[in-house]
């Protein structure tokens, strides 16, 4: 354990710091910046002698939370992150991106502000960067199977280093011109700059593994074709259906998938493009969903210089304690102040959209306001009360309402593969779909989840491909598909 007194001696929980506002709404470089050293070693020491360190069991990947927080206390920062790697194949991500499950189980947080465990990780990421990017670990030898991934996301990168690294042959597709997924063209480069992804990448080139990009499958190769050109297949597409929001308007000019202002937004930071399709500029900006979408959309009209923005949310605004029905070690649902709403903005909760008011004239079919009401529950739903309309000026709405599921792309003309009564790929207690060697990993199985839920299925996934292949494996299995996941829209 690290220091015995520590949780005794420090008692404040200091996170990482952040850059000031003026100063980070002028571009797109990540908001936070790295935590002092000392101040790094006084917060791994907060973590006690607890026992039965609950925060295992908040990790599904089950991190050796304990240990490398000992080992970081001590200065034994290349141990800690060595330990850290030992589970989780992309610290860098999940300490940038996971809301940390894992905190919210800490056994200090019974009474105490819980471990900084989320942020002990992130810097043990960096210090893996700064010791010279992550170093390739091929194979000591290689099998003959050949596997491929549909998607390039956490949980298909996830399989890929760990069947790469198993001596298999692993191609990676993805539809997109560059390999990332919703990590690259998703989230803003305020929240993940994007060398961050391409060091991970170089590493796995190194190490064997293949990408294949600006390749649909069941468009441009079919599911049966690769299916035969390869000994096992992983489907991880991720849940990239939007939910729609049925209300008279909502096929109005200005009004957007969160997805769709984000992704354009990405590529021209990345240099592909001049000027966003999708552009905030000037605008007075309505974003539907409160969540880290909906947090992400925040950030991206500020910085495109947005007159205005106001985020609806149509639940009551959540507590900032535990809710009776949501005691330790569950992960509560909290008020959350995202570092999008530290920058500006407006947050309304207990509002329901009525309609999207269509513009006049030269506006014609254009969006000009948002109609809302007030929320009411009624039988369980959630309703507009009626005489609480107001309208709100609106020239872009951006749809943060979460996903539906997987794109079905031919999966089930083309192999057959079944899908659930939540419209998830279906699939077996060792992530196999009806279809025999056809698995499945992350969102697409499990519907929208968090990150850390990918990398962990990943794992788990590739361990019953190369069971599947060779009859055996020692790769670990962290999670069981049967598990399920906190959903964050």
């Amino acid at each position: 354990m690290a220091d015995p007194r520590g949780f005794l001696k420090v008692t404040e929980r200091v996170t990482q710091p952040k850059r000031p506002v003026p100063v980070r709404l002028m571009d797109y470089k990540e908001v936070v910046e790295r935590q002092k050293a000392g101040t790094l070693k006084e917060q791994a020491g907060r973590c006690m002698d607890c026992g039965v360190p609950f925060c295992h069991s908040g990790c599904p990947l089950g991190n050796l939370i304990p240990e490398f927080n000992d080992l970081t206390y001590k200065g034994r920062m290349d141990d800690a992150a060595a330990r850290l790697l030992s589970t989780n194949n992309f610290p860098e991500l999940t300490g940038k991106l996971c809301p940390a499950p894992c905190e919210s189980s800490c056994v200090l947080g019974i009474n105490q502000p819980a471990v900084t465990i989320k942020q002990v990780e992130a810097e043990l990421a960096e210090h893996l960067m700064d010791a010279g990017d992550f170093v390739p670990q091929p194979p000591a030898r290689h099998t003959e199977h050949r596997v491929a991934i549909v998607g390039s996301g956490p949980a298909g990168l996830a399989a890929a280093q760990q069947l790469t690294r198993a001596g298999h042959t692993v191609a990676v597709y993805e539809r997109d011109e560059a390999i990332g997924g919703l990590l690259r063209f998703g989230i803003p480069d305020f929240k993940l700059e994007k060398q961050v992804i391409d060091r991970r990448l170089a590493q796995m080139e190194a190490e064997g593994t293949i990408f294949r990009t600006g390749i649909e499958i069941g468009k441009d190769i079919s599911w049966k074709q690769l299916r035969r050109d390869y000994d096992a297949v992983i489907v991880a597409t991720g849940a990239t259906v939007p939910r729609e929001l049925p209300v008279p308007g909502n096929q109005l000019d200005g009004v957007h998938h969160a997805m769709e202002f984000l992704t354009e937004n990405n590529r021209v930071v990345a240099g592909q493009h001049e000027v966003p399709r999708i552009n905030a500029a000037g605008k007075h900006v309505v974003v539907l969903g409160g969540g880290d979408t909906g947090s992400d959309c925040i950030g991206t009209a500020l910085r495109q210089g947005a007159a205005s923005v106001t985020t609806l949310a149509i639940g009551k605004q959540p507590g900032t304690e535990r809710r009776e029905d949501q005691p330790w070690p569950m992960m509560p649902v909290l008020f959350e102040v995202q570092s999008s709403h530290e920058e500006g903005g407006e947050r309304t909760y207990l509002a329901s959209t009525v309609n999207f008011i269509n513009g006049e004239g030269i506006e014609q079919n254009k969006v000009i306001g948002v109609t809302v009401a007030k929320t009411e529950f009624v039988a369980g739903k959630r309703l507009p009360k009626l005489g609480t309309e107001r309208v709100i000026k609106a020239d872009l709405v951006l749809l943060a309402l979460g996903f539906t599921g997987p794109e079905v792309s031919g999966l089930d003309e083309q192999v057959s593969i079944e899908f659930d009564n939540r419209g998830n790929v279906a699939r077996d207690g060792y992530y196999m779909t009806n279809t025999e060697s056809v698995f499945v990993a992350g969102d697409a199985g499990r519907g929208q989840s968090l990150i850390v839920w990918a990398i962990a299925e990943g794992r788990a996934c590739a361990a019953s491909v190369d069971k599947f292949l060779m009859g055996s494996t020692t790769l670990p299995a962290p999670v069981a598909p049967t598990d399920r996941a906190i959903s964050i829209i």
